[in-house]
């Protein structure tokens, strides 16, 4: 099985396409992505188990986490082993975490569902998250941009696939309503994972890596060079992990996030807050729901059109659009927003774009800093800023909102957007810092040739 699994079993014959890998990749960030449809089953955990709503949250938020440090602490291992291996690792961990909570909703031991999805599971988003990344940047050094932005974009997408998948599922086995059966939950878990662990073998199956030497047809490495930010050479993870240039990008990706996410994880309430004086009840909670749709379709299609322009215009001046204009937007919202729906509604949407984008366009920076040589490593270790990010945002809002409860209105979050201001501003300068790489960190060549 070792072998199967193995880097040398995958090398893509001559004339292979590889625009194959991007529908691989989509296979395993389409999955993993689920983890944004957690809320679906909350209501019914709550209700089913009589737990609250702080344990509900509980596999999330330790999923989250695990992500983070799986991918820093496994990255190099699925660089050394190959996309095969750790899409297979991936796809039985995150299929274990299914199966094991249905057994522990099945048995009524709600630690296990803590345990299963978020603690094995999580370990399977992080190895997910990143085991496609690499090979990606190396089938295409010419859009490194567009091709990672195609497979995080799935990882975006993968809740707009789940959420109603799962709420039918659920009402079909009588595990939604007011008095859901624990049953009909465990069964809901328990097909999740079977459908998954299919789905997710396509991944693994028709995933390949190039051989040595290749390169697209037309493409000149010494053309892509003449950018003063891109290099040709190699830098190790460690050696990553003591320039400057990691930790400018680790604050870079750490702000964006927390500016994003601290309207994504309030989205319903913010707007209720924002217009509940000009719309009536009952439709403000519509509005509300179908906001909260919107954002996570332009967290989605800026995963995409974003990374994508920066292989025309560069990662740093994405970055500075991301950053500076995503600052802008904050004031406009701020200051704008409450009077008008449209400035409101794009002033959003494009910051969770920008929110969606720092995550696809993240690996191809850290492609043209620090080289393909072990990028997939690196990038698992730059994703414990999101691991910081997905705890700051969420609490930065809604402690700032709760602690002032007696405000109505937009008033009630204006501090909390003037500090997503300062750090997207403080993220700003963290990217006009960034340079190229010294030499010195740059790996021989010929140890660069035998890990790839």
């Amino acid at each position: 099985m070792a072998g199967f699994l193995s880097r040398e079993r995958i090398v893509a014959p001559p004339g292979w396409s590889r625009w194959l890998v991007p529908p691989a990749a989509l296979s395993i960030h389409l999955a993993i992505g689920q983890v944004y449809a957690w809320s679906a089953f909350k209501g019914a955990l709550e209700k089913g188990m009589d737990i609250g709503g702080v344990a509900s949250a509980l596999p999330f938020t330790l999923g989250i986490v695990m992500l983070g440090l799986s991918a820093a602490v496994f990255g190099t291992k699925v660089d050394a082993n190959g996309p095969r291996w750790a899409m297979v690792v991936s796809s039985s961990c995150f299929v274990a975490g299914f199966l094991i909570s249905a057994l522990g909703i099945w048995l009524g031991q709600y630690w296990l569902v803590v345990l299963g999805y978020g603690g094995v599971g999580g370990i399977g988003l992080g190895i997910g998250y990143i085991s496609p990344v690499s090979t990606l940047i190396k089938w295409f050094p010419d859009r490194p941009g567009l091709s990672t932005g195609i497979a995080i974009m799935g990882f975006g997408g993968g809740a707009l696939i789940a959420n109603p998948w799962t709420a039918s599922m659920l009402t079909a086995f009588g595990a939604s309503g007011n008095d859901p059966d624990p049953n009909g939950i465990a069964l809901a878990f328990l097909i999740h994972g079977v459908v998954y662990a299919v789905f997710m073998t396509m991944g693994w199956l028709l995933i390949r890596v190039p051989a040595d030497g290749w390169k697209p047809a037309g493409w000149d490495p010494a053309v892509q060079k003449t950018r003063a930010m891109v290099t040709t050479a190699g830098v190790s993870a460690a050696n990553a992990i003591k320039t400057p240039q990691f930790w400018l990008l680790w604050i870079v990706l750490c702000f964006n996030v927390t500016a994003g996410i601290g309207i994504l994880e309030r989205a319903n309430p913010i707007y209720q807050d924002f217009f509940r004086d000009s719309t009536t009840a009952e439709t403000l909670t519509s509005a509300a729901v179908a906001f909260v749709s919107i954002l996570s379709l332009a967290n989605m299609l800026g995963r995409f059109v974003w990374s994508s322009l920066s292989d025309v215009v560069g990662r740093k001046n994405i970055y500075r659009i991301y950053l500076g204009v995503g600052a802008l937007l904050y004031i406009a919202l701020t200051f704008i927003g409450e009077g008008n729906k449209a400035v409101f509604l794009i002033c959003a949407m494009l910051i969770l774009s920008f929110y969606g984008a720092g995550f696809a366009t993240i690996p191809a920076y850290l492609r043209d800093l620090f080289g393909t040589y072990q990028v997939g490593a690196i990038h698992g270790r730059l994703l414990t800023a999101w691991s910081t990010a997905g705890v700051l945002g969420p609490i930065i809002v809604n402690a700032i909102a709760d602690s002032r409860a007696d405000v109505a209105g937009p008033a009630r979050y204006t501090p909390a957007f003037i500090v997503m201001i300062v750090l997207l501003v403080l993220g700003f300068v963290a990217n006009e810092l960034v340079r190229p790489v010294s030499d010195r960190w740059h790996e021989p060549a010929e140890e660069k040739e035998v890990a790839a």
